[in-house]
């Protein structure tokens, strides 16, 4: 196990870069046992503990100043059960190992979000999630956990086993302890066609309950400043395998949607009143396209433009109101958008504190390039969110409070009752926690 002390150059920074932390000593634990020994240790020294993957998300629910874990030594497959169709992976595996490794075996995730940058622990912990008409978040596809709780004991939980802990510590925020391993349910590898076509705001939204009835997995990009949209359809295929050919698929995706896009969004930071033209070429660039692949490579693609991010899940039903409203919003306003608006569904799940938990979610996601001020949009576009009773993903940027969170949530005492049992002393709290869980 390695422990450095956070000198002048031990600040911590997230992905999107708007969140730092100096903690007063980091730790990357090789073994369970190891990081039950580094909680202990806090303990005695009366310092708090967080566990941080990769540093995805936009909120400071990693921040700490006490004793910062790293996973990274925490990686692998540990067990695969083909009986029962499940696969034990360790807590700071990434996705995307994840994803290489279970295509190795000839199996597949059911879902996934869009990026597999994250850590296994980080992205169920904060509810990261794709599209889906029938199929749910990552931490739905939990079937089992391990977690280090506040007194260095290890606790395993499942729906049979401690399962008022499994109910809640799938999106567990890292308040009920750290996660140390993962049981997924996984099924044998199959094949999507994605289907990505422009088609007109307006119909989309005229559209959209067939549009997602139709398909299993539905998403669409709003454009700010136009009426386009790009839509994205993902089903699953008997094949054959049609990937995207290599140099399509990198004009594409690191090209167009990486490259070109990081200069546009460069051009639109230096000069805003740009961003309405470049918003209107953009739009229009990428064209339809249809391939069939694995999971993973057609839910998946790469982000290298940094930006900030602020999600909300509506009750699905309230999803082309909110759109109404954004759009109008954005279009009366003086504000410059350079980033499209990203709209996915989820069914409801039974997890106590999922953005999904007991009903059908629509998520509205707005974006703003790295280094430009977000506050004015975020503020615009969150008034609208909370007014359809929206909950905000719990990686992203919101300003929500426990009072505000109690009342979004049916089971939120649930929540903070296990929370009071596992950690009675707080040894997992930090600021952002106690803002949106309550001392």
């Amino acid at each position: 196990m390695s422990t450095t002390t956070s000198g002048g150059n031990g600040t911590w920074r997230n992905w999107g870069g708007n969140v730092a932390a100096r903690p007063a000593r980091e730790v990357t634990p090789a073994s369970v046992e190891e990081l039950a020994a580094a909680v202990r240790r806090a303990a005695e020294d009366g310092l708090k503990v967080k566990a941080v993957g990769t540093g995805h998300s936009f909120t400071a629910i990693a921040a700490t100043d006490g004793v910062l874990i790293r996973p990274q030594l925490l990686t692998g497959i540990r067990s695969v059960d083909r009986e029962n169709m499940t696969v034990t992976v360790e807590a700071g595996t990434p996705l995307k190992r994840l994803n290489v490794a279970l295509a190795r075996e000839g199996l597949s995730l059911t879902n996934m979000g869009d990026i597999m940058e994250q850590t296994v622990s980080g992205a169920t912990s904060t509810g990261t999630h794709g599209t889906g008409r029938d199929s749910a978040s990552i931490a739905a596809q939990i079937r089992g956990l391990e977690l280090v709780t506040a007194d260095g004991s290890v606790l395993t939980c499942s729906e049979k086993e401690n399962p008022e802990v499994f109910a809640a510590a799938r999106t567990g925020l890292g308040a009920l302890g750290i996660v140390t391993a993962i049981t997924f349910a996984v099924e044998p590898v199959f094949l999507l066609t994605a289907r990505e076509e422009p088609m007109p705001f307006d119909r989309v939204l005229a559209e959209f309950d067939q549009l997602w009835a139709e398909n299993e997995h539905f998403e669409f990009y709003w454009f700010p400043h136009t009426g386009n949209t790009n839509t994205k359809r993902n089903n699953r295929s008997a094949g054959p395998e049609k990937p995207m050919g290599q140099l399509a698929g990198w004009f594409e995706d690191e090209f167009l949607s990486n490259g070109v896009f990081q200069v546009a969004n460069w051009v639109g930071r230096a000069v805003p009143a740009a961003i309405p033209a470049i918003a209107q070429v953009s739009s229009r660039v990428l064209s339809a396209r249809t391939y069939t692949d694995i999971p993973y490579k057609v839910f998946t693609s790469p982000r290298r433009v940094r930006f900030v991010e602020m999600e909300y899940a509506v009750p699905r039903g309230a999803l082309v109101d909110t759109l109404r409203e954004l759009k109008a919003m954005v279009d009366r306003s003086d504000l410059r958008i350079s980033f499209p608006v990203e709209v996915r569904t989820a069914p409801a799940d039974d997890i106590t504190l999922s953005t999904a938990s007991g009903r059908d979610s629509a998520y509205v996601a707005v974006h703003m390039f790295k280094g430009t001020p977000y506050q004015a949009y975020f503020t615009a576009a969150e008034r609208i969110f909370t007014a359809h009773e929206g909950r905000p993903h719990w990686g992203k940027v919101h300003t929500r409070d426990a009072a505000y969170l109690a009342e979004a949530y049916p089971r939120f005492g649930e929540f903070t009752a296990l929370r009071d049992r596992l950690d009675p002393q707080r040894r997992f709290q930090n600021d952002y926690l106690r803002r949106v869980l309550g001392a």
